[in-house]
């Protein structure tokens, strides 16, 4: 049987090891917020392990060896991204009723919250080159198709229930969104306008009424 003293000093390694674990854990997700910072103001692609260890007060390589490179760094943070997103926009309009009163929910949520998600202008909708095939430019081609395809799914059932012109193209009307959701977003990333947000949806109930089914 062990004795005592190992059990305790067994604990005490235990203990030592989970606060470590925690800790490590704590810096990691400083790492990923400093970076979401930096995105947002810089873009994915200007992010810098060294600028996020300046800004942290920590050094280079004690970013470096939780993250392991530059560009696991910004994976984790197009990661943090579409959580954000999922939480935000998504996963909040799932109880409204099916069809154009989801879609308009969308993109109120997505207006309304769109000064507190910069970094996707700066990572999910960030430009990229159509030759660009590493793990990033994937996950990011991938992300805005995916999303793109969601869309148009949700304004499609629209169009099967009536409540938007039987000759809508969904791909158009998504197009035209992104369109605007781009331009607002730019917006407020460059400017503190207040009026951004009001305008933004004026400009989107004014898209939604020439697809609307008015025989609905």
């Amino acid at each position: 049987m062990r004795s005592e003293t190992q059990i305790v000093e067994k604990q005490k390694t235990a203990t030592g090891t989970g606060r470590k674990r925690e800790k490590s854990e704590q810096t990691l997700a400083a790492i990923v917020n400093s970076a979401m910072d930096l995105t947002a103001r810089h873009g994915l692609q200007n992010l810098a392990l060294g600028d996020i260890a300046k800004q942290l007060g920590i050094s280079k390589s004690g970013v470096f060896v939780r993250v392991g490179s530059l560009e696991a760094l910004q994976l984790l943070v197009v990661d943090e991204c579409e959580r954000q997103f999922r939480d935000m926009v998504l996963i909040p309009t799932l109880s409204e009723k099916p069809g154009l009163p989801q879609v308009d929910a969308v993109v109120r949520l997505w207006i309304a919250h769109g000064g507190s998600m910069k970094a996707l202008l700066g990572a999910h909708y960030e430009s990229q080159s159509g030759e660009d095939v590493s793990e990033l430019g994937r996950r990011l081609q991938s992300g805005m198709s995916n999303w793109r395809k969601r869309l148009e799914g949700l304004v499609a059932h629209a169009v099967k229930l009536g409540q938007l012109r039987g000759d809508t193209d969904p791909g158009q009307l998504v197009f035209e969104i992104f369109g605007l959701m781009l331009g607002y977003l730019y917006d407020t990333r460059m400017s503190q306008d207040p009026r951004h947000q009001a305008r933004a949806l004026a400009a989107y109930y004014r898209i939604r009424s020439t697809y609307v089914s008015f025989t609905a």
